[in-house]
């Protein structure tokens, strides 16, 4: 009877030791280079101006400002794997807000993810990417917020993260273990020849951060790459509010190996280009709220840098030019059910030979978001429809409806199966319960309920 008494007290001393051993890991401080005794002590309006553009190329408002509400003042429910995050109010309102804060205390918070009293922040806040930002930068988007916007005097709201996983302190282990070290210093732009490309990486590494949404995330959460040192980086597959971020990389199938500069640019102006359209929400908020009033120079580089990336091993998904579904259809061949119920539900804006129309209604054949090798983007598109927003260079807002309500899960799997597999598309089927999970997920957020009759 003595050896199991002894073993269970050494495996309770083991965790004992190792609770007290991540305890004293995560209550260490963090010391971080302050940065204010470098900056102009007084802000003028060229630093506001620049910490203005700084915070549309960063998208705070998609985060901090709720729709209808005081711009940064936070209140937004983010999602997260352990439950909604509140954004905080980041106006200069000294109660509430970041009022008090120093440009060292800012700097803490925006690149290295600490807030004033020491709390690490939930990294639903992208410090990983904001810590390649320049001191200078960040010392204008300091200015800005404590000079030109408005405080408001609104209080956050509790995060809806159940207990334990709502205790705060393992959090700073992640931040030590995942995010860039405090000593590892800004964006290195030397990395680059050309410096066009250099400004596009900063911008998407950085301020834009871009791979925050486009990274594959690990077991633990963080992003697995957080430059283009590493091939993961912008491969895409995360899901986000229901949508999949796509592959930005240089795959020919699904990323950006076919787009040409002018592609990107077009969609980053206006959420669409001469032939594709963004897909999902999430994405249309960037173009919005922030991608839309970049300068021109800057959506340059950021499609120059992005040109660079080579694609990712493995494709499972090809195009290969093939008229033979386009003549099929023309001549009234129906070959299976999935093309009946294209010629039903699609043929009327995409068109038999799947080229849509330009700059209206996106083509579906070689189409990178058709030809992704994970179908929920596409699925949630013909369940629940979805829009494009009206922008500058854009002005009128399209939308596909949604089909949930008249197409069973397995109708919606054999549509989805005959777009991704004709016209020389060749990407995985999809099956009937990749459908009804997305249609399960769909109504837990809202989307009436229909009857499947699967």
């Amino acid at each position: 009877m003595k050896t199991p008494v002894r073993l269970l007290l050494t495996l309770l001393a083991i965790v004992v030791i190792a609770f007290f051993g991540a305890l004293g890991y995560a209550l260490v401080p963090t010391h971080t280079r302050p940065i204010a005794s470098s900056q102009p002590p007084h802000s003028d309006a060229a630093s506001i101006e620049r910490g203005r553009y700084l915070a549309v190329a960063a998208d705070c408002t998609a985060c901090h400002t709720v729709p209808g509400g005081m711009p940064f003042a936070g209140g937004l429910a983010l999602d997260s794997p352990l439950g909604a995050i509140y954004s905080t109010n980041i106006t200069p309102d000294k109660d509430s807000g970041i009022g008090k804060f120093t440009l060292d205390d800012f700097d803490r918070a925006v690149r290295h993810g600490i807030d004033d009293e020491g709390v690490t922040l939930y990294p639903a806040m992208p410090y990983p990417s904001y810590a390649r930002m320049s001191d200078e930068d960040v010392a204008a988007l300091y200015d800005y917020f404590m000079h030109a916007v408005a405080p408001a005097s609104i209080s956050a709201r509790a995060n809806a993260i159940p207990w334990p996983l709502s205790i705060r302190w393992p959090v700073a282990i992640w931040r030590k273990l995942f995010a860039p070290s405090p000593d590892a210093g800004p964006f290195n732009a030397s990395r680059y020849a050309d410096p066009v490309v250099a400004r596009g990486a900063y911008l998407v590494e950085g301020p834009g951060h871009c791979g925050t949404c486009h990274t594959p995330r690990a077991l633990t959460l963080q992003e697995k790459a957080l430059d283009d040192s590493s091939i993961s980086f912008l491969a895409g597959g995360q899901r986000i509010g229901g949508w999949s971020a796509v592959n930005l990389r240089g795959n020919t199938a699904d990323g950006l190996g076919d787009w040409s500069k002018e592609d990107i640019v077009a969609t980053l102006r206006s959420a669409r280009n001469s032939q594709q359209a963004v897909v999902g929400a999430p994405m249309n908020d960037v173009v919005v709220h922030s991608t839309q009033y970049l300068s021109d120079a800057d959506l340059q580089a950021i499609a120059a840098y992005l040109k660079t990336l080579t694609p990712t091993p493995g494709d499972r998904s090809a195009f290969v030019a093939n008229p033979a579904t386009a003549t099929a259809l023309a001549a009234g061949h129906e070959a299976n059910r999935g093309a009946e119920l294209y010629i039903d539900n699609c043929a009327a804006c995409h068109r038999t030979d799947g080229q849509g129309s330009s700059k209206a209604l996106p083509k579906v054949a070689d189409n990178s978001s058709v030809l992704a090798e994970d179908p929920n983007s596409l699925i949630s598109l013909v369940l629940a429809g979805s829009s494009l927003p009206g922008t500058a260079a854009a002005p009128s807002p399209l939308g596909m409806p949604g089909f949930g309500w008249r197409l069973t899960n397995t109708e919606v799997a054999q549509l989805l199966t005959f777009i991704r597999s004709s016209w020389g598309n060749q990407a995985p089927s999809v099956s009937a319960g990749d459908v009804g999970r997305v249609r399960a997920a769909l109504e837990a957020q809202g989307l009436p309920k229909t009857s499947s009759n699967d």
